[in-house]
This record gives C-alpha cells, structure tokens and sequence, in this order.
C-alpha cells in the first residue's frame, strides 16, 4: 500500500455498555457495504462477529472480533468489542490497536455504567470518537435526553448533526442539519430516500443548525472566522471543522437512528470515513525506552503489535496492528521484548471466525498471522535490523477466583494444559496453586467472566471441571506508620559477607496518590552518600518484593509511602543484593508494627428495578453491606447505584430476579477496594 493511500484506511471499535446494539451496528455495517449478504441478528443466533457458541447462547458479546468492509472507496476495519464489565480488558486490548471509534448509546438509557466505563479508557488512550444513539424507535427514546446525559456524565462537547423525524414506533428518518435534507428509510426498502425537509420540522431543523454552527465557531477559530463574515456556515466549512474537532477531541459528532430497523447507518458509514482519523492522521509510535519515533510508512521498517493470540482447531492465530512497515508470508521477525525471532508462516485477513490468505500486509493493517509460536498478547513484532519496543495493552489484576480441578483423574494434565493456553490468549485470567491447600486457583474479572472460561474448558477440551466457590482478591493497607525502623542485615559464612543497615520510615497514601499510581511510593532523604544510589534502588526493590504478602493473612499490600532516611554501608561486604534483603525485611518488621487495615474489592452497581419492588431492594442491598449512593425514579421505575462488597456480589443476579419476579436488572464495575468493617465475617 502506497503511503497515500492509508489516507483512505480507518481502523475502528465500537464501544457501549451491553445491549447497546454494538454488534447490531456491525451487521449492518457489513450488510449494507456488500460484506455478507444477509442480516445477521443476535436474537437469531446469526451475527458474524458473535460465532463463539456461548456468545450465541448467552446473546452477549464475549471476545473481540475483526472485521473488514468497503465503503465509498475505504476500507474499514472494525473490531466488535464486548459490553460486559468482566471483559472490559478485551476492550482495553482492542483500544490499544485502534485509530478512532464509535461510541453507540442507548436512546431510551442514554449514558450507561459500561459506557462511562469504556469512555474512560478510550480517554486514556487518546482514541477520537463520533457517537451514535440507537434504539429510537423504541418506546421511551429521546435523542436530547441521551445528548444531555452524555454532556453530565461524559464530558464531551456534542455536536449533533441530525434531528430525528418521527418519535418511537413513528421513526422513520433523520434531517441532515449540513446539507439541511431529509433521508427517509422505508419498510422493505434496501436504502434511505433523500427528500426536501418536512414542513413541520423546518423551523426546528433551522433553529438546531444554528445551535449547531455556533458551538463549532466557539471551539474551531477557522469555522470562527467564516461565521463571523457569513450569514451562516457551508456545509463544507462545518464537516472540515467537526474532522478537526473530532481528531483533537474537543467535539464529539453525535448521529442517531434504529440499527435494528435499518436507519441511520449509511450516514454513520459516512461519518466514519468523513470526520474519524486514518492512520496518517494519529501520532507516530514510539519506542518505550527512548522514545525513537516510528511513522505510519509502508517503506519504513517494521513496526507491530500483537493485541490478541486466539487458539482454533487449525492452530495458533496471533492478531497484529501494523504501525509501519510491510510484512510478507516467510518473513523473519523480531520479538522485541524476548530478543526471540519468529517466522511468519501465513497472512490471514480476518473476517470474524472466517479468513483469506494475503501475500503481504502493510502499515495500516489488521491482520491475523499463523506460525508465529511464542509471542503472546502485548508482544512487539519488529524487523530485526531495526528493533523498537511499543508500549504493551494493560492488564487489570484479577479480583475473583475460583478452585478447580479436573473430576476424572486422568484429565489433570489435560486441565494444566487447557489453562495455560487460556491465559495464553486472555492474559486477564491467571493460574495459581494455593501453597496450603494445593488447589489450582483460577483468576479473573468476575463471576461471569470465570463461567465463561471454565465453560470453555469443558467445550472446546471436553474436560469435566469441578469448580468451587469463588474467592475475592483481598489487599491490606497501612492505616498507622512507624518512623525510624533500623533494620541491620549482616550475614557472615566464610569469604565476602552480606551487610546493609538501613532506617525507614512507613506512611499511609493519601487518596490522590494511590488513585494516580500502583498503591505503592518509595522515595530517599539520605545525604552524603551514606547509601549509594545503586544501593537506593536495590531498597526499594526489596520493599516492594515484601509488598506480596502483608501480616494480617498474607495478602498483598498497598496503600503506603516508605521513606529511606538514613543507612550504612561496608567497604567490602555491601552489594545490591545485601540491601535488596535488608529492604524486605525491613518492610515485613515494619509492616509487623504498623495498624494494618483489609481491604476488599467493592463494585458500583446500579439496579433498575419497578417502583413498588424498591424498598424490598433497598433492604437486600443494605444487608449486603451496600452503600445507597444514588437512587432516581424514571417512567415507573427506579434506579438505584450503590457500592457494594464484590463477594456480597455473587448470586445477586438471581436474587434480584426473583424479588422482582424478573422484572429488575443490574450491572456493575469495579470500584477499587474498601477497607472491611472489623464486625464482618470476612474479617
């Protein structure tokens, strides 16, 4: 691919909570760009990117899937990401890799926990948007209120292009304020009729436009200027102007319609290749180490990240972002972050569960490769003449686990394998065994997300799995420091000695720092050399080798300064390693003598739920140790948001059904860990 044609390529998400019609979205983008020939509808079981037999079982996106369409002379690659709280790292995956997204809200709902969720990280990763309302032809949807609670919730500063005709079941078109026409979609037609504006939405119609240029001349001094010599803006002047804003984040393009019914997606497909960025458009990468730069060239030397490993009946397939570079079948790569080299035995271009064999890809691609045998998720593949390491997917750490252990006896070494390949392709699992009991201990997201991997286990390796309740991730945390530790570490076995003597002082974190860090600060107030730099480093090391477990019951530590002030050193017998040891075992003691606090991981859920079931749910909430934070009564019924302990969590769902006769829902997403009251049980 030449470098002028990139221009033309945009690598995409779609990004909602779940049920948010993000899959729906992406079966019409397929069908109506030629891709598939029929609708693929989740409620049917027969969508493209939802192929895995528990997604179609459960009706839920699980796992990420790539896709590949054309429309108006670009290609569009598309990734489906899940909506579920548990699988939000497969999203963050996806994130890493993609250029621009698409935002999708529900019309009725408007701005939901998830989607707040996956904003966030989109933020995080500096990923442009445009946002589409879907579900207006549902009872109860309103494109102002869905605009209003992105504005509260979000952030952004949207910018609504299209006014919908019709409210409801009477749904049948939009009004284009740029071009000031009106696309009309009829039942059992394959396409939108472009037509005059209707009378009875003129005024409107005209009044939003206005709305419309002002708060783009009031964020883009180009569209400024224009608007202050003209009557009003060109349609051309205000789609330049939404690009701008769009790439630079300061606007978000806000289209709606019914994906379901088949309206509003040709303008969406437009506002993709108008106003969301190709790769020419996003910031070179750059090496992690010395910030070496890397532009998006097909004539530059190999640049890629692999941001999924997925395991078929075939064989190993290792999905790829290329950021620079050609890459051709035979070619010899380097693992950046393992010095190892691979050889690329096939190009697949990926069409969800389906694929086709390409000779060559080029920056700008997604492509999936096969012969590539020990690069996991987060690896850089790069061209071993010119090496560079790009900044890998962050993994959240697992908060819930479960014991399992295979029920036939000659299945264990089955189940170690089926595991370890689990983790392989979703690095968000972990495998432990616990040191007392010997039990294999499996990691994970939530509750959900573990169903979903052991029942892949018994699916695709047909091994029967035994699983026991699930456990939560505990911390501990310093409530109460101590200042002026001395610890002295002297070992003498014949030749060269150890010795080191350090004093430190151990603090509490405030809010801010653990919010902005990984719960753990070190720093140094020694002078005068009295502990050499390279001796500093080896204490902090060693602190943090003492973080794995603290003195309440083993758990991990967090939450805490710890403040080199003073030490001594040997002229024969200090080295790195002496003071690594005296930094852990100074930390334990200290640990021993701070007030110490457990922590448990907590979820912000909100429960919908009809109005005269409330009190009832209140209550249930109250005697799972929840914190009411928020409740508000809409149309009949009532949503509450309140903090709840993870592992008061499991089984709610059930619960919650049969209070309220299946009437209420919940969702939840992480909100950090609380410490546990000293009456609890879990104590």
């Amino acid at each position: 691919m030449r470098t002028d044609l990139l221009s033309t390529v945009r690598n995409l998400g779609i990004l909602a909570h779940v049920d948010a019609g993000k899959t729906t979205v992406t079966e019409r983008f397929l069908y109506l760009t030629g891709a598939t020939h029929r609708r693929g509808e989740v409620h049917d079981g027969t969508t493209v990117t939802d192929f895995d037999p528990q997604e179609r079982d459960r009706g839920i996106t699980i796992f990420a899937a790539a896709v590949s369409c054309v429309w108006d002379g670009h290609r569009i690659n598309l990734i489906d990401t899940p909506g579920h709280v548990d699988f939000s790292d497969e999203v963050e995956r996806s994130l890493r890799v993609l250029d621009g997204a698409i935002a999708v809200f529900d019309g009725v709902a408007g701005v939901e926990p998830q989607s707040e969720s996956v904003w966030r990280r989109a933020d995080r990763h500096g990923v442009p948007r445009i946002a589409f309302v879907n579900k207006l032809d549902r009872a109860g949807a309103d494109l102002d209120a869905a605009v209003a609670s992105i504005r509260a919730r979000l952030h952004p500063a949207p910018l609504v292009v299209q006014l919908p005709i019709g409210r409801e079941d009477g749904f049948t078109g939009v009004v284009d304020l740029l071009r000031m026409r009106a696309l009309v979609w009829h039942a059992g037609r394959g396409s939108y009729e472009e037509c005059p504006v209707p009378g009875e939405l003129l005024a409107e119609a005209r009044r939003r436009r206005e709305r419309l240029a002002e708060s783009v001349a009031e964020l883009h001094a180009g569209a400024l200027e224009e608007f202050a010599a003209e009557p009003e803006l060109s349609a051309e002047t205000l789609a330049a102007a939404l690009r701008d804003l769009t790439l630079s984040g300061a606007g978000l393009v806000v289209l709606c319609g019914s994906a379901y019914r088949d309206r509003g997606i040709e303008p969406l497909l437009d506002a993709v290749v108008s106003y969301l960025p190709s790769p020419l458009d996003v910031p070179p990468v750059r090496d992690v180490h010395d910030g070496r730069a890397r532009a998006a060239d097909p004539a530059a030397p190999l640049a890629a990240l692999v941001f999924k490993v997925a395991a078929t009946p075939t064989g190993r397939l290792t999905y790829v972002r290329l950021y620079a570079g050609t890459l051709r079948k035979g070619d010899t790569v380097l693992d950046a972050g393992t010095g190892r080299t691979e050889r690329v035995g096939r190009i697949l271009r990926v069409q969800a569960d389906r694929h086709r064999e390409v000779d060559l890809a080029t920056a700008g691609d997604i492509v999936a490769l096969v012969g590539v045998k020990a690069a996991g998720t987060g690896a850089t593949l790069c061209a071993p003449a010119a090496p560079l390491l790009l900044e890998p997917p962050a993994v959240t750490e697992p908060v819930v686990s479960v014991a399992v252990e295979a029920r036939r006896g000659g299945d264990a070494e089955r189940l170690a394998s089926a595991l370890a390949r689990l983790v392989e392709e979703d690095p968000s699992l972990a495998v432990r065994t616990d040191g007392e009991t010997g039990q294999t201990l499996l990691s994970g997201m939530g509750e959900l997300h573990l169903e979903v991997a052991v029942e892949k286990i018994r699916r695709a390796h047909g091994i029967e799995v035994g699983v026991g309740r699930p456990q939560v991730a505990f911390r501990e945390t310093v409530v109460r420091g101590v200042s002026g530790l001395l610890y002295r570490h002297v070992k003498q076995e014949g030749g060269a000695g150890q010795f080191a003597h350090v004093v430190i002082d151990v603090d509490p974190l405030d809010d801010d720092a653990r919010d902005g860090g990984d719960g753990f600060v070190f720093a140094s107030t020694v002078t005068g050399g009295r502990v050499p730099r390279e001796y500093v480093r080896a204490v902090e090391a060693g602190c943090r080798d003492a973080l794995a477990a603290g003195p309440l019951g083993g758990h991990p530590v967090t939450g805490l300064r710890v403040t080199l002030t003073d030490g001594a050193t040997h002229p024969k017998d200090s080295s790195e390693l002496a003071f690594r040891t005296a930094g852990r075992l100074a930390l334990r003691e200290a640990l021993r003598s701070c007030v110490m606090a457990l922590l448990e991981p907590v979820v912000e859920v909100t429960v919908t739920v009809p109005a005269d079931a409330a009190g009832g749910v209140l209550g249930d909430l109250a005697a799972r140790r929840g914190r009411i934070t928020g409740s508000t009564a809409r149309g009949g019924t009532v949503v509450i948001v309140a903090t709840v302990p993870l592992a008061e969590v499991f089984g709610y769902a059930t619960r919650l059904r049969s209070r309220t006769q299946g009437r209420g829902t919940f969702t939840g997403r992480p909100a950090g860990h609380a410490p546990v009251p000293s009456g609890s049980p879990v104590h």
